[in-house]
């Protein structure tokens, strides 16, 4: 990663993809900027008039929580998994896609059974170290309650819908997501494209909504197989780099340190023109 050029008093550095922009120090104005894929998809005009968030490593730091919750069920059968395994391998997948991963991966046999249970136990664990902890991003009530006065929200998330519904609601968020597509809803999950999918037909369906497509949506993501998979849709992505470095990430339209850091004018107006999209 190259430095590049500054904007204001951000100083923007140049990925592989996308442009990223690192506030100085007590700057917290930064300027998100277009960057030009090589994906053709994404150079069709449309307007931004719906957000899909992921949920784990976006909304709430619960990856940490996951990781606890997956390595204590994973030594009950005696498969050890270390930090650094969780977050290059297995972050970005549902808790089923964790532990075929991780079976797979002990060459033991993944039975329906064995992981209907192994899901179970973790997700009890999960739960229990929830209500203990609950640690929602800077800048994220905020955003959400911003970006709900003027879009339709959804959440697409490789969590269970009763972890998504505990935490919003202890933290104040529920009412402001119209739909929320949850690892029961879809048979492939990430980086298939389907949760995102999921997420629009649910906004399509509400009550009023004008239709959707894929190039009205903007995603915002944490992980690299959310990021294909919102791509793989059609759709945009903001990456935020809460569990990844800046470096990782670079395969979306735009990054952020923190969404603290993000102003919805400015993702509007450079990833689909200062014309476009609603006031």
């Amino acid at each position: 990663m190259t430095a590049r050029s500054s904007v204001g008093r951000a100083v923007v550095f140049s990925c592989r993809y996308a442009l990223v922009i690192m506030p100085r120090p007590h700057d917290r104005q930064p300027d998100i900027q277009r960057t030009t894929h090589r994906d053709a998809r994404i150079t069709t005009m449309s307007e931004l008039r719906a957000i899909i968030f992921d949920f784990d490593g976006v909304i709430a730091d619960t990856e940490p929580l996951h990781f606890a919750a997956l390595r204590q069920v994973l030594a009950g059968i005696e498969i050890s998994l270390t930090e650094a395994e969780y977050y290059t391998d297995y972050l970005g997948f549902d808790d089923r896609g964790c532990f075929l991963a991780a079976l797979q991966a002990h060459q033991r046999q993944a039975s329906p059974t064995l992981l209907g249970e192994l899901m179970e136990h973790k997700a009890h664990a999960y739960l229990a170290a929830v209500k203990q902890h609950l640690a929602i991003f800077p800048g994220v009530r905020e955003l959400v309650h911003e970006a709900a006065a003027r879009y339709p929200l959804a959440i697409a998330s490789g969590a269970l819908r009763n972890e998504i519904e505990l935490i919003l609601e202890e933290a104040g968020l529920r009412r402001a997501f119209l739909h929320i597509t949850s690892a029961e809803d879809v048979t492939r999950g990430k980086p298939a494209p389907d949760p995102f999918l999921h997420a629009m037909a649910g906004l399509n369906s509400q009550p009023n909504q004008p239709a959707l497509s894929p190039n009205d949506c903007l995603v915002i993501e944490d992980s690299l197989p959310g990021i294909r998979a919102a791509r793989a849709a059609g759709m945009k992505v903001l990456a935020v780099a809460n569990t990844h470095t800046v470096q990782d990430l670079g395969e979306a339209d735009a990054i952020t340190h923190s969404l603290a850091d993000t102003r919805l004018q400015d993702l509007q107006a450079r990833l689909w023109g200062a014309a476009q999209g609603r006031p």
